[in-house]
């Protein structure tokens, strides 16, 4: 691999008229951080000085477009993650929306006692499932695979029994972006009863996935990552349409109310995915997630992940012959079946290195403890030549030497 041929990949890249959508500073350093926050296009910076506008000339008038954003939303990242209209809906964030869901199943599954779920997975996800079992008497029992590799599917599937109530995992995982197959770990857990949760912030935008195709229960995810939504963009959720009516969710919100404006002294759940809402919706931020969204639905999911699948194989080419020769290792899988669309490097001094290629403007990964920096190119926007280019500027650095950092960055995953 050498820059000549990165040139020549950008050349035949398909998508890449797509960049100049994006706010892109070209003198800036290599963003390969869209695996944590994508870069804001011009539409989505268009659609809210639009929102902005409307509201300042309509003010409460505005709510004759605004109410049913959820739902319209829904569909559009619905139509992303292989999911038909009316079961997915926009709003809360990720944790919320995870602890709405899992309480549903759990309360569903109420003869059952045990939940599972990855030793290794995302901390809200092992928080908000430690909490629930703690006030509902139940076992979180933590499956313990790779923390490279990930999970095994034979281990997940030989851990379900008739005991379980949930499964609830990562599509792909924060960390090493080890993948997991959606379809056959769905199948095992209906072959008991049990029922399962997807957490897909790490693929929705950036992965084919297949909701109703796989028999999917229920998902959520951020739309701040591949989706490009903004920081703080609200999260999705989804659950499939034979369920909707069977569950019962815990936040008991006006807008999950049936005909919510009767303002009815008794709380009765919406027959759809609108029991599934709480509060008033975020309306600037389901304007700037419809925007993003958009942008991803003319890209084509496939498109998406063909290049990401390109841009992974060539960070994995480039690690091993650049890095590891001066102390790195790849910190996901070697195998591209297993791998989503980020790319990990392990190395004792992981926060010094990460923190000297950020103050020193050359590449924007992320350091996640305890020794990985992790590498997200977003295929919208990153270029062959940026992924050629960071790894040579990470290589320049350890060459030169790295030096301590106490203080550890404080952002949001």
């Amino acid at each position: 691999m050498d820059r000549y041929i990165a040139q020549r990949l950008d050349l035949a890249d398909t998508l890449a008229p797509f960049r100049s959508q994006f706010n892109v500073e070209e003198s800036g350093p290599i963003y390969l951080d869209g695996n944590s926050l994508g870069r804001p296009s011009t539409a989505v910076t268009e659609r809210l000085a639009d929102a902005v506008r409307d509201w300042s000339e309509n003010l409460v008038g505005g709510w004759a477009r605004w109410i049913d954003l959820p739902a319209a939303v829904g569909d559009r990242i619905g139509r992303l993650i292989g999911a038909s209209s009316g079961q997915v809906v926009v709003c809360d964030s990720t944790t919320v929306n995870l602890y709405k869901l899992a309480a549903s199943a759990l309360a569903a599954r109420a003869d059952r006692q045990v939940i599972l779920a990855d030793a290794h997975d995302f901390p809200t996800d092992r928080y908000v499932l430690q909490g629930l079992a703690e006030s509902a008497g139940r076992e979180l029992r933590l499956l313990e695979g790779s923390v490279v590799d990930g999970l095994d599917t034979d281990v997940v599937a030989g851990a379900i029994d008739a005991q379980t109530a949930l499964v609830c995992l990562s599509h792909v995982n924060f960390r090493s972006g080890a993948r997991l197959d959606i379809a056959a770990i769905t199948e095992a857990a209906h072959r008991h009863g049990a029922l399962v949760l997807w957490d897909l912030c790490h693929s929705a935008g950036a992965l084919p996935v297949a909701l109703d195709d796989d028999g999917v229960d229920l998902a959520v995810g951020c739309t701040y990552k591949y989706l490009n939504g903004g920081p703080g963009s609200p999260a999705f959720a989804y659950v499939r349409r034979g369920l909707q009516a069977e569950l019962r969710q815990p936040i008991w919100g006006w807008f999950g109310q049936h005909d919510q404006f009767s303002m009815a002294s008794i709380y009765q759940p919406d027959g759809g995915m609108s029991r599934f809402l709480t509060g008033t919706p975020p309306v600037l931020g389901l304007l700037g997630v419809d925007a993003a969204a958009e942008i991803l639905e003319s890209a084509g999911i496939r498109a998406l992940w063909a290049k990401s699948e390109r841009c992974t194989e060539m960070l994995v080419d480039l690690v091993r012959a650049r890095l590891e020769p001066l102390g790195a290792t790849l910190a996901s899988p070697s195998d591209p079946e297993r791998r989503g669309a980020h790319v990990s490097v392990a190395h004792a001094q992981a926060w010094p290195w990460c923190n000297a290629l950020i103050e020193r403007r050359m590449v924007v990964g992320d350091f996640r403890p305890p020794d990985v920096i992790r590498l997200g190119p977003a295929p919208l926007y990153s270029r062959f030549v940026d992924i050629f280019d960071a790894v040579e500027r990470m290589a320049e650095v350890l060459k030169a030497g790295v030096d301590d950092v106490r203080d550890r960055p404080k952002s949001p995953e």
